[in-house]
């Protein structure tokens, strides 16, 4: 083996000193070989065994990209495996790379080879069903709605299969009209996700499309197990398009089933969403047409019973009734208003006289009229009188006016006496209606 560190390896490499063809491959021999043993899984696509040969060719593929690597292994190996190899196998393979410095071509030299079983294959896509629905990929905020009546329908499917004709046999039963684009491509195997991922691309990009129907019509858990592939759901779930996955029968339910925007148990039920039925429609639009009628018939009878009613109301036979009704409330007002004002008035008018009356009963003039007389004392010195109301208030020879009903009469005191047992009271201001101040007129002495 040639290494980095042999003579070989000496010397630069320039335009002057190029490298030989074997030296190349010897170097390159040299790295691929330090690799060591590795396991690599895989999905088996091309199987060359001979019994005669000493050593078989395989091609293992990587199941979620575009990579594939040649493989070599004796045929006695290849002989000795339980189940013979087949395209579309899983498989774990261990083996070393290496590379041929004669003809310049890389391979691995696989020393074991394992199936994968379904048990682990299911358990894995358990998993990946896990994680996915945890990034939101299966959420159905994020799937969009059916259109109604789409123009073109995108089919993916195999060629020549009974879900292409379950699909375009239904589709156009149920609407004439509608035009498909089909695109056929490998259901199962190891060309199953590139191809059908190839074919979405091809429909999205598409504007006539509005939507799109991947179909295959049942079968084993082997032959669905691409349309579980992580590579396919994550390529749909970014897809504008609407897509109904339509992936085997009702118990089958690949991941495809999880990240479409519809799922369809049959190839079928697929053409059933996708398209509606023309004499559904049809005779739903009659129904509608019909119930808008009676609606609108049922709407206008109301209407009119309700216009006549308004119309036989009172209001409407004499426009000024309700004006004529606020002018009687008015007028009724007014008179009670009246009425109120003058039974107030008379009551009034019955207080004042009656309170006059009181008055004119305890004043000075009606006393006088009685027969009582006012005695006033009037001052030499021209100062205002004032009322007697003691004997002190009075000399012999003062001037007097005695007042009586119909005049005064001006005397003067001949003397002056105090009633037996009586002391001089304090003198206080009273008023000259009171009648203990006063003095009957026919007991005054008259004065010439």
């Amino acid at each position: 083996m040639v290494t980095m560190n042999s003579p070989m390896h000496s010397g630069a490499n320039t335009a002057e000193s190029p490298w030989p063809v074997s030296q190349l491959n010897q170097q390159v021999k040299g790295w691929i070989e330090r690799l060591g043993f590795v396991w690599v899984e895989g999905q088996i696509t091309q199987v060359n065994i001979k019994p005669t040969w000493k050593l078989s060719y395989i091609t293992l593929r990587d199941v979620e990209r575009e990579a594939s690597v040649q493989v070599t292994l004796s045929t006695k190996l290849a002989q000795s495996l339980p189940t013979p190899l087949r395209n579309g196998d899983r498989v774990l393979m261990y083996g070393k790379p290496a590379f041929y410095a004669g003809r310049g071509s890389f391979s691995l030299w696989v020393t074991e080879v394992r199936p994968v079983g379904i048990g682990e294959l299911l358990a894995r896509i358990e998993m990946l069903k896990k994680a996915l629905s945890a990034e939101g990929l299966f959420d159905p905020r994020m799937k969009s709605p059916l259109p109604f009546l789409p123009t073109t329908v995108g089919l993916v499917t195999g060629r020549g299969s009974a879900a292409e004709r379950d699909v375009l046999a239904v589709a156009q039963e149920r609407w004439p009209e509608v035009t498909f684009r089909v695109i056929n491509t490998a259901v199962q195997g190891p060309n199953t996700v590139p191809e059908v991922v190839q074919a979405l691309t091809e429909l999205e990009q598409d504007p006539a499309v509005d939507v799109i129907i991947v179909a295959r019509g049942g079968g084993s858990v082997e032959d669905l197990l691409p349309f579980s592939e992580e590579a396919l759901v994550r390529h749909v779930s970014r897809m504008r398009t609407p897509v109904i996955s339509a992936i085997g029968h009702e118990p089958d339910n690949p991941l495809l089933d999880n990240v479409a925007d519809v799922r369809a148990a049959t190839p079928t039920d697929a053409a059933k969403r996708a398209v509606p039925d023309v004499v559904v429609e049809r005779r739903q639009l009659v129904d509608l047409r019909q119930r808008a009628g009676g609606a609108l018939r049922a709407w206008v009878q109301q209407e009119r019973r309700g216009l006549e009613h308004t119309r036989s109301r009172p209001v409407m036979a004499n426009p000024l009734l309700p004006v004529q009704q606020q002018q009687q409330l008015v007028a009724e007002a007014y008179q009670r208003k009246d009425r109120a004002l003058g039974v107030i008035v008379r009551d009034m008018r019955s207080q004042v006289t009656s309170l006059k009356a009181q008055v004119n009963a305890l004043g000075p003039s009606q006393t006088l009229a009685r027969g009582y007389s006012i005695v006033q004392v009037v001052p030499r010195d021209g100062s205002d009188t004032h009322v007697v109301t003691t004997v002190d208030e009075v000399n012999p020879g003062s001037q007097l006016r005695i007042r009586v009903a119909d005049g005064s009469v001006t005397a003067a005191a001949m003397a002056v006496s105090r009633s037996p047992g009586r002391e001089s009271p304090v003198h206080e201001e009273h008023t000259a209606e009171s009648p203990a101040h006063e003095t009957p007129a026919q007991d005054a002495p008259e004065r010439d």
